[in-house]
């Protein structure tokens, strides 16, 4: 019964978007911002407590995950638990709520989403709702704005891949394994040995807290606590490692550290819908700051700098779909969805050609 009530309230409300269109070669499908006609009553009073009215979208997005909590939450009620009730929990999380969960953390931790007066509020997305998804407080916004941006995938990056043979499952794996064992020990040295440590603590703080947190819910019961927060812990940060894999498999080794070449860009598919523009990577490396809503304008105004710096696009594919592609060596299916923005220049063995050379391992 419960999935029933969920599902009313399971997609994020974009009715405040429209979707561009432009005189241009390319026609693009992803969100961009357009005023409603009116506000409700609710949306006049949440838009008093933050920053961009662009940002609306958000408050909802949390009174929806609020609602999915409670469920989590029942779990763990004595004589309550039943893998009958976790396993569509689970599966409902994953489905309707993981991705624009997580793309929210993402935009709320470059952008500020309440005021200064209501700051504390911004605790509610990384320390409330960020366990409920598999994300240990403090640890994504540490490594992904206090390291990643700053390193932009080069030697420096703990998430780097350019080391990694970028089509190897097993290169993969070595990837991933090596950021869930010792990830967190890596993160705080390299915060020590950059004398940020500030951000050090916030990391170890937020990443302890949880570890705390959940051994004592394991003592009173395990198998809501497994269910609810050490199984999304697991899958989410297999998923995110996939993504970035995905977001920096295409390098050009001449040129590791230019955005364009390092990073690819994914246009025109349900995942910017969902979450929130997040293909537009390449972009995102240049302006972290920029609102996602401006992305597609950007693209579209700057084509001709893309197809200067060779920029690998994709449409109708997201990170995960290329992860994927990437690991079952589909390159010619990854041919077939890249974006030639300045014509039909390349052959489709020519595409392909430039793709495995992108994945290869940098010594």
């Amino acid at each position: 019964m419960y999935i029933s009530l969920i599902c009313l309230f399971c997609v994020p409300k974009f009715y405040m978007f429209g979707h561009s269109s432009f005189m241009t070669t390319l026609v693009l499908t992803d969100p961009t911002y357009t005023a409603p006609a009116s506000y409700n009553l609710f949306d006049r009073f949440f838009l008093k407590l933050i920053h961009d009215k662009r940002d609306l979208v958000f408050i909802y997005l949390i009174l929806q995950i609020f609602l999915m909590m409670a469920v989590g939450l029942y779990l763990f009620l004595p004589g309550r638990f039943s893998w009958w009730i976790a396993v569509p929990y689970l599966a409902t999380n994953w489905i309707f709520f993981m991705g624009p969960y997580i793309l929210m953390l993402h935009c709320t931790g470059h952008r500020t989403l309440f005021k200064n007066q209501y700051r504390w509020m911004n605790k509610i997305v990384p320390w409330v709702q960020g366990p409920f998804f598999g994300q240990t407080p403090e640890t994504y916004f540490t490594h992904h704005l206090g390291m990643h941006h700053p390193e932009n995938n080069l030697e420096g990056d703990l998430s780097s891949t350019m080391h990694y043979q970028r089509d190897s499952f097993l290169g993969f794996m070595q990837y991933f394994l090596t950021f869930f064992f010792i990830g967190l020990g890596q993160l705080a040295t390299y915060f020590f040995r950059k004398k940020r440590i500030k951000l050090m603590k916030h990391s170890i703080l937020g990443e302890l807290s949880w570890i705390f947190i959940v051994t004592i819910l394991c003592l009173l019961n395990f198998k809501a606590t497994l269910a609810v927060f050490v199984i999304p812990l697991c899958f989410t940060r297999f998923m995110m490692m996939a993504g970035n894999w995905g977001q920096h498999a295409f390098i050009d080794a001449a040129h590791p550290e230019n955005c364009y070449r390092n990073s690819i860009t994914c246009i025109n598919v349900s995942y910017n819908q969902k979450c929130f523009n997040d293909g537009y990577h390449i972009a995102h490396h240049l302006k972290p700051a920029m609102h996602y809503t401006d992305y597609p304008v950007e693209f579209l105004t700057n084509q001709a700098k893309y197809i200067q710096e060779k920029a690998i696009v994709f449409k109708g594919l997201d990170f995960f779909m290329v992860w994927v592609l990437l690991m079952t060596k589909s390159y010619k299916t990854l041919a077939k969805q890249y974006v030639q923005l300045d014509g039909n220049a390349l052959t489709k063995e020519e595409v392909i050609a430039l793709l495995k050379n992108r994945t290869r391992k940098i010594a």
